[in-house]
């Protein structure tokens, strides 16, 4: 096993590595939606939700060159990255600013369907339920209120964790699924 060089890429620094010739093994956490809607050219799909990281390492064969590890923002990355740890696998770096700062930095990308993302999944079903909660706590009974209160000690949970319960549902709903054949990678 190798020893961590680094923790860190910038996308810009990784595309050049690519450019260059240079070996370079990526994978994509994010949901496989999420990867069909946007994703880096040589990066492989590879959800943080089903990851298996030994699975992973076989397939891609890394020997002494490092596997780049990248999502949306670099969160879940970097959840990815501790489960490698946790596995033994040292050599593994994080895409600075995941793949919102992969094209920020103008660096090339394949587009495809476009999706609602799951974050925004998350407000739109929290803000519902909270909503519902006030409108049948005001009109019906005041016992609802505490379905508001549930979500917001979830939003909180969430904020505080850097994980989010109602996110990682709604990854596994069927909207958010492509079959197998619909995936680029």
């Amino acid at each position: 096993m190798s020893t961590i060089t680094q923790t860190t890429i910038s996308p810009r620094d990784l595309q050049e590595k690519h450019e260059s010739g240079e070996s370079v093994k990526l994978i994509d956490v994010r949901t496989p939606v999420e990867f069909r809607e946007t994703h880096v050219e040589f990066a492989s799909n590879e959800p943080l939700d089903k990851l298996d990281p030994s699975a992973v390492m076989e397939r891609h064969d890394a020997g002494d060159d490092p596997l780049y590890v990248m999502c949306r923002s670099g969160n879940r990355a970097q959840q990815a990255i501790d489960q490698f740890h946790k596995a033994g696998y040292e050599n593994v770096i994080n895409v600075e600013g995941g793949m919102q700062q992969w094209e920020a930095e103008g660096q090339p990308a394949i587009h495809g369907k476009k999706a609602i993302s799951l974050e925004r999944q998350v407000r739109i079903v929290a803000g519902s339920i909270v909503f519902v909660g006030a409108m049948l706590g005001y009109f019906v009974d005041p016992a609802w209120v505490f379905l508001s209160a549930f979500v917001g000690a979830g939003l909180f949970f969430a904020g505080v964790s850097d994980t989010c319960g109602m996110g990682m549902m709604l990854a596994k709903m069927p909207w958010n699924q492509v079959s197998p054949s619909c995936n680029p990678k």
